[in-house]
């Protein structure tokens, strides 16, 4: 590539960040450091109706969360800012005033309460080459009247005037050669009433303006490529104009459509990358960190929604990842969001990831339920049952007999079997107990001792285990014992003898 890869995440501070918005700064992020470029957050905040106080901050902490921060933001400005659009609107006039002198836009001066008249007249109606010459605009006034209306500071918006009979073609890196009848596409609004840049103009006086070499996004964009495609030919860059590559839609489970919001409420799971509150209702949205995903886990599945290296491998590293990415392996195809599947991910991860890289996330679900272990004794209960645990919470459930010996045991699954000569044979390990040895040794002397007093080792071990932990779950009996400790373990045998015995 001859000049710097230079790419961008432009989304709107409206709320939650999507699974989608986040794939979409994911591969731009991928796509970039495969080519030594730079990753750039864009804030596209010129609706202010839409607006939301906090949403940035959210977004920002959502790409630090996931591993994939950009090389330039409004928090991290370099050169090219400033980086939120509203900080840009002095810009947009201007080349918005050029497409109206040079006969690519015109000045409407249709008030709300007129075009909502026409649109009731006529339901299906679009503000186009069909019906502009009914509408109040700088085609159908005259120059005075216009001149007139400019010099009173009169409401008005500034639209694109979409030429007849034209095929708008461009190749895109996804799709190959797109093409668009401009008969089809409506006179859009560049600038509105209030000054604002709309989308469509912002969008492609911004990446001119930082030199953006090539543009991802998602499909549902594609209505519009044409659109920016002939700005960019208008206002003379058509030769700097970036490369195109319309990303598949993430698709709900069935496939019928794209996922949304509405769909993980219904389905039961989370479809933003981090919880987020609504300020306005206080509506809390569940988010996959809050539910107990590793940001490697959300990473991995959300780059194999719509990409694959070509071969069988399904656990990559942000570091694999990057080096493996290309964009002739991105799918055209919409890829169905399988929540199992991301469990799946995400309990992959758990099992392989290094004990230091789960210790702070699972210390602090301990203390909220007010369990508390020394940092080598964490290490080593994370260790014995992280094979166990498909989401973080997990670690909780798998965990609490280690901290809180139980109240409560499986007692039907020993008593129909229990005798005196079991309860002997307990007293006896309890007593002879050397905690020194290891898992490997304890068991062995434990099924010697069964031996010796003429019982099976299977008919003594799980009554061990429901002593222990009060059920039929656990990772190895002698793992148990060694992370209890002498004196605990006693104590629970008794108490189980007890209870067996009751």
């Amino acid at each position: 590539m001859n000049k710097e890869v230079r790419v961008r995440f432009a989304p709107s501070p409206t709320g939650g960040l999507h699974l989608g918005g986040v794939r979409t700064a994911l591969f731009n992020y991928l796509f970039a450091k495969k080519h030594h470029g730079k990753f750039i957050l864009r804030v596209e905040d010129t609706d202010q109706t839409r607006f939301v106080e906090g949403a940035e901050q959210y977004i920002v902490d959502c790409l630090e969360w996931c591993g994939i921060s950009p090389d330039e933001s409004p928090q991290k400005p370099s050169t090219f800012g400033p980086y939120r659009q509203s900080e840009r609107k002095p810009s947009y006039r201007q080349y918005a005033e050029q497409l109206v002198a040079s006969g690519y836009a015109y000045y409407a001066f249709d008030t709300p309460e007129e075009l909502t008249t026409k649109r009731t007249a006529e339901p299906n109606f679009l503000y186009g080459q069909k019906s502009r010459m009914q509408m109040r605009n700088s085609l159908t006034l005259t120059q005075s009247e216009v001149s007139e209306l400019l010099a009173q500071n009169a409401p008005h918006v500034i639209r694109i005037k979409m030429p007849a009979d034209e095929q708008v073609t461009f190749a895109d890196m996804i799709r190959g050669v797109v093409s668009f009848d401009t008969n089809l596409v409506d006179d859009k609004v560049l600038l509105k009433a209030d000054g604002m840049p709309t989308y469509h103009l912002a969008v492609v006086v911004d990446d001119k303006a930082m030199e953006i070499s090539h543009i991802f996004r998602g499909e549902e964009w594609l209505p519009s490529a044409p659109i920016h495609i002939l700005l960019w030919k208008y206002l003379g860059w058509a030769n700097e104009m970036p490369a195109w590559a319309h990303l598949p839609l993430i698709l709900k489970p069935d496939g019928n459509g794209k996922l949304s919001k509405r769909d993980g409420d219904r389905l039961g799971f989370p479809v933003y990358a981090m919880n987020w509150t609504d300020p306005k209702t206080g509506d809390l949205t569940k988010g996959f960190k809050e539910l107990g995903f590793m940001p490697e886990a959300f990473i991995n599945l959300l780059a194999l929604l719509g990409w694959n290296d070509g071969t069988d491998k399904e656990i990559f590293s942000l570091e694999e990842l990057k080096a493996s990415f290309s964009v002739e392996r991105i799918s055209k195809a919409g890829a169905k969001f399988d929540f199992e599947k991301a469990k799946w991910f995400n309990h992959e991860w758990i099992k392989q990831l290094p004990i230091g890289r789960l210790k702070l996330a699972v210390s602090s679900l301990l203390k909220q339920n007010g369990m508390e272990a020394n940092e080598e004794k964490l290490a080593e209960i994370i260790e014995l049952v992280k094979d166990r645990c498909t989401l973080l919470p997990d670690f909780v459930a798998q965990t609490t007999y280690f901290f809180t010996a139980p109240t409560e045991f499986d007692s039907a699954a020993v008593k129909p079997k229990w005798n005196t000569d079991k309860a002997i044979f307990f007293e006896e390990f309890a007593n002879t107990l050397v905690i020194e040895l290891t898992a490997l040794e304890l068991e062995a002397s434990f099924k010697a001792l069964a031996e010796n007093k003429g019982l099976k080792p299977g008919e003594v071990m799980l009554p061990l285990r429901i002593m222990l932990v009060g059920g039929k779950f656990g990772p190895g009996v002698f793992d148990i014992v060694k992370l209890l400790g002498k004196e605990e373990t006693q104590n629970r045998i008794a108490k189980g003898i007890a209870e067996f015995n009751s």
